[in-house]
């Protein structure tokens, strides 16, 4: 299996909102009383996407995984986490995988590439958020070295009560 990152640019956002909306679909629609409509219209439309885009902090790479787009990841290079500033923490904000790509070591692959951009921007940490009801990526988060360290609730509207919990993890590297 071959499998790639693909840097992308402001220019790419139709692109990444098509891939965005499958990978997202695949997975969390069940925690919208809509279907998740609300939320892939504020978070994947083009016009959002082009503004994260644009943002010189983020990084967005398109995955692919034998040359057909499988998912995306979002970092956000500085960012600041309890102790550690933001000259010294990375934010993985989101790897989002079609239900297809999963379970293939893909997100081995994302792992690997996240941990080694970190250390080669002198990162002395990584750390993310993640739905306290997904215990798969939470499995998946420890067996890479993270560990729980905090916990917030969502207040989206639309979104069910009973799964608005997320995690917050870290990884010293």
């Amino acid at each position: 299996m071959n499998i790639r990152l693909q840097k992308i640019a402001v220019t790419d956002a139709a692109f990444l909102s098509e891939i965005a909306i499958k990978a997202y679909s695949d997975h969390y629609l069940h925690l919208w009383h809509d279907n998740a409509e609300w939320y892939i219209k504020e978070s994947f439309s083009v016009g959002n996407l082009e503004k994260e885009l644009a943002d010189i902090n983020a990084l967005f790479y398109i995955i692919y995984s034998n040359e057909e787009p499988v998912g995306f990841l979002k970092l956000n290079i500085d960012a600041a986490f309890e102790n550690y500033t933001s000259k010294k923490a990375l934010e993985l904000e989101r790897i989002y995988l079609r239900k297809n790509a999963s379970q293939k070591g893909i997100g081995e692959f994302v792992m690997k590439f996240v941990f080694d951009l970190a250390i080669s921007k002198n990162k002395t940490i990584v750390w993310l958020k993640v739905m306290d009801s997904s215990t798969g990526p939470i499995s998946f988060y420890k067996k890479h070295g993270f560990e729980i360290c905090g916990s917030l609730q969502l207040d989206f509207p639309v979104m069910k009560e009973e799964v608005r919990g997320m995690y917050i993890m870290k990884k010293i590297l």
